[in-house]
């Protein structure tokens, strides 16, 4: 794991622990990544309770209930599917938080309206969902690895302005 990968993950569990929050992940393009590396820090079972590959449409739709008309009408890679992910983990976890999600990591998948490296990353609390649409230029890897840090730090600032 990188460092600033490490550093943000011990401060996100930190903080959840430390305010008795839980935290669920539904994931596609990053395959689980933020969940390994939340589960990286010591004592991090106090704080995530579970977590969701939904590399298919079905599984988004069927196990996190994104609606079949977003998923037609905005596609997989789209602010509104990454929102619904985040919403549907959290219902479905019954945590305090949700985070979903969902992008093209490459190298292949890209289009002109899509490219690769478009990520979008939703963090559902209970009264709120913030969404972010990122683009990133690295390899495969290093773009799920800028994911996972972007998701890391909306976490921290969604935490930071709840608490």
């Amino acid at each position: 794991m990188t460092f600033e990968l490490e550093t943000l993950s011990v401060e996100t569990g930190r903080t959840l622990h430390a305010a008795g929050l839980t935290i669920a992940c539904a994931e596609s393009c990053t395959g689980g990544l933020l969940t390994s590396t939340l589960t990286d820090v010591p004592g991090s079972s106090s704080y995530i309770l579970g977590s969701i590959v939904s590399y298919s449409n079905d599984v988004k739709s069927r196990i996190l209930h994104v609606a079949e008309d977003t998923l037609a009408g905005y596609g997989a890679v789209s602010e509104e599917t990454a929102r619904e992910m985040a919403e549907g983990v959290r219902r479905l976890m019954q945590t305090d938080l949700g985070v979903g999600i969902t992008g093209i990591a490459g190298p292949d998948g890209g289009s002109a309206e899509k490219p690769v490296g478009l990520v979008y990353i939703a963090v559902s609390s209970q009264t709120r969902t913030v969404v972010q649409k990122n683009y990133f230029h690295g390899t495969r890897l290093e773009n799920k690895q800028a994911a996972v840090a972007n998701a890391l730090a909306m976490i921290r600032d969604v935490l930071r302005s709840s608490l």
